[in-house]
């Protein structure tokens, strides 16, 4: 599979690893990578020899969010245009929180906004000490809305409403705490530890693991149509507001927004 912003290498065990490639822009989720990443999983899930799927970023940043570019073009888009978007982004992750195949994250750096959703979707998701999460929209006037049902099936409402909604950035050591990471590992030893999460797996029958999947994904509540579909009518509701507008603007204009100076008084 050749793509534009992600590369994908399959070893000799059939372990496929997929890298965000867009370390210039600290891997952020543009247009092209979440249709690639769609792509990239419609492709994979169709082939019963895949024994596992890593998900990690080019560089040292894992994922820093969503893009710049196109957030500005959200800014002038009309509602239908921006639900079309948020569908797309919703879409990639459904698709890769229900491969068939096992998940497991290699983390480094910052894993933030849109970022955080990759882990979440993640069925194992490991990062190196250092590393930051955070649910930052709030900050802009936004929310985390999209990849919210993903992360409150991971976190739990309890330990999400801790970090979900103050758009604090936090360390790997309390995201392995509040379980968005499986566990948290020193520099250097990720991918070891990566290694140690794939092992099992080849030693177990694929079509079995799958189907274990699935019935972990249908018995667990799902994420379903319409709790996806609220989570796009709830984005699209926060950009058409005062505060998005004014935190946009701060954010592409390199300032702080009035409610962040306000908070320094």
């Amino acid at each position: 599979m050749q793509y534009e912003t992600i590369l994908v290498r399959r070893d000799a065990r059939d372990v496929v690893t997929v890298t965000l490639n867009r370390s210039e822009k600290r891997n952020a989720l543009s247009a092209a990578m979440i249709s690639e990443l769609m792509d990239f999983a419609a492709r994979i899930d169709t082939d019963g020899t895949v024994r596992a799927v890593v998900l990690e970023g080019a560089g040292e940043t894992f994922c820093a969010g969503g893009d710049l570019s196109w957030m500005k073009r959200q800014v002038e888009a009309d509602r239908a245009t921006r639900m079309s978007e948020a569908r797309k982004l919703a879409a990639m992750l459904g698709a890769l929180n229900s491969l068939r195949a096992p998940l497991v994250g290699a983390i480094r750096g910052a894993a933030l906004g849109g970022g955080a959703g990759l882990a979440a979707v993640c069925d194992v998701a490991i990062a190196e000490t250092g590393t930051h999460f955070g649910f930052t929209e709030t900050r802009l006037g936004l929310i985390p809305a999209t990849i919210g049902p993903y992360v409150l099936a991971r976190l739990g409402e309890g330990r999400a409403r801790r970090v979900f909604m103050s758009a604090r950035v936090f360390d790997a050591v309390e995201a392995e705490r509040l379980g968005l990471i499986a566990r948290c590992v020193e520099p250097g030893c990720l991918g070891s530890a990566v290694e140690e999460e794939v092992a099992p797996y080849l030693a177990a029958a694929p079509g079995a693991v799958a189907r274990a999947k699935r019935l972990a994904l249908q018995l667990a509540s799902p994420v379903d149509e319409a709790s996806v579909e609220a989570s796009i009518a709830a984005l699209a509701d926060a950009w058409e507001s005062d505060e998005a507008r004014a935190g946009i603007a701060a954010f592409l204009e390199k300032r702080s927004p009035q409610w962040a100076t306000a908070a320094r008084a």
